[in-house]
């Protein structure tokens, strides 16, 4: 298929029938909702309506449909980015359905509707909704990754430039069959070494971006005489072949960059996250303050039944454990757990910057506590006080973060957000001894990107991811 072909199936094509496919099944969440509402036992519960007769009721299910694609299509759902992104785009469908629920029982308040509605079949068409979009979903996205269909719809990448920025795209682009864009190799500069899978040199440019059919172009390097550079451009755009630039003075916070006209020069700067900002703050705080006074409340006796374990045990040391940590703006604080070793640990505790698998220092309820992450209970205390955050990057002690900070690039942005009892590190994996450089990544990622929803997703994730928790 011609790359004109390619570009039409994967922005207009797709996405139609994406959104004709997400109203019909919508339609069958809503009318599967009604079904479990009134025709089933559930119709003895909440206030009757009598005589329900699913056709009357059809006009007002084409409304929620009308509602519920109107708001997948604000939060960006039909993107030609995520036709290849099944998990991406099942989010916002749970978010824009949660929307949609939150808006219904709004309305349900103030507007009368005819005819009435039960509020039970609202949650009940909720659930049915999402049930019915996963599985129409997981068909659409199984039937697109088959080869057949994905070398039509993604976007061939080419990467100018040979460096550390370069190689790292390279490998992320090359790992994943499923990513929107396909790596198909580097393109070099006169004072660069060919790597083997490179496509061939800058001055062969408007040749190989024809052979190869590329649709992007990423420079990893812009350290090129102006000239030369804008032939780059021109090239590209004669080919109508997407320009895109790494930028190497901005290595994080990039969601943040705002451009500025001082007089009248535009200036390119980074302005406050969204996580910084007043209102979000407080929702943010709201969160933590409700999720921790459950949190304290239900793990009591939990936290009880494990002191008595712990000094059954080990009777000669604490019950619970304080320790010195960094928080927010580089503030120490004192972080509680439940203590999971022996009580002369301490005296070695800044050998290693986490706990070693098989740590001979472990109790046998230690090691229990830890692997289900029940040693961490009585932080929710550090959260109720505001030293800690149901979700943000995990603090570190006072020693690793001097070390750290100085040995990996970018670690002390980190301390922008409050620490959290879990983390977007933490429910990908990135714990015990995993690379301290990619959990600093992860958790520069979570606060360039916060919202609340991240923060909603990753406390639900934390149930049900516990990998390298030991």
């Amino acid at each position: 298929m011609s790359r004109t072909g390619s570009s039409r199936l994967r922005r207009i094509i797709l996405p139609a029938w994406l959104v004709v496919g997400d109203a019909v099944f919508a339609f069958a969440g809503l009318a599967l909702g009604f079904w479990l509402r009134y025709k089933t036992p559930l119709s003895r519960f909440g206030i009757d309506v009598p005589n329900a007769v699913f056709a009357d009721y059809v006009p007002l299910l084409l409304l929620g449909v009308l509602f519920l694609i109107a708001g997948y299509a604000q939060l960006n759902l039909y993107e030609e980015r995520l036709l290849l992104r099944k998990f991406q785009g099942m989010a916002l469908i749970i978010k824009g359905t949660t929307l949609w629920l939150a808006g219904y029982l709004a309305l349900a308040v103030v507007l009368k509707f005819e005819p009435p509605i039960s509020r039970l079949f609202v949650p009940l068409a909720y659930l049915s909704i999402i049930g019915v979009m996963f599985v129409w979903r997981s068909a659409f996205y199984a039937a697109l990754v088959r080869p057949a269909w994905s070398h039509r719809i993604r976007q061939r990448v080419g990467i100018l430039g040979w460096n550390d920025e370069a190689r790292a795209l390279g490998a992320e682009l090359a790992a994943q069959p499923a990513h929107p864009y396909q790596f198909c190799g580097f393109i070099t500069l006169p004072d660069e070494t060919a790597p083997p899978d490179a496509l061939g040199a800058i001055d062969q440019l408007p040749e190989l971006l024809a052979r190869h059919q590329l649709d992007i172009l990423i420079a990893a390097r812009t350290d090129l005489p102006r000239e030369q550079l804008l032939r780059v451009v021109e090239d590209c755009e004669r080919a109508y072949v997407e320009w895109k630039v790494i930028p190497s003075s901005f290595q994080i916070f990039l969601s943040g960059l705002r451009l500025h006209t001082i007089g009248r020069l535009p200036v390119l700067g980074v302005e406050d996250l969204a996580i910084n900002k007043l209102f979000n703050r407080i929702l943010k705080r709201a969160l933590d303050l409700a999720g921790a006074t459950v949190g304290l409340l239900l793990s009591a006796p939990v936290i009880a039944l494990l002191a008595l374990l712990i000094k059954r045990e080990s009777p000669g040391g604490p019950v619970f454990f304080a320790q010195t940590r960094v928080g927010a703006g580089h503030r120490p604080f004192t972080l509680w757990k439940l203590r999971s070793m022996v009580p002369e640990a301490a005296a070695r505790d800044g050998e290693r910057q986490s706990t070693a698998r098989g740590d001979e220092r472990l109790l046998r309820i230690g090691a229990f506590m830890r692997r289900w992450n029940l040693d961490e209970l009585p932080q929710f205390w550090n959260v109720i006080r505001g030293d800690m955050s149901l979700v943000g990057p995990r603090p570190e002690r006072p020693y690793h973060v001097d070390r750290l900070s100085a040995e990996i690039p970018h670690y002390l942005p980190r301390h922008l957000a409050k620490p959290g009892m879990s983390g977007w590190a933490q429910v990908n994996g990135l714990r015990g001894e995993s690379s301290i450089a990619r959990r600093i990544q992860h958790d520069i990622y979570y606060i360039e990107n916060w919202s609340l929803w991240l923060d909603l997703q990753i406390i639900a994730l934390t149930f049900v991811r516990w990998k390298n928790a030991y």
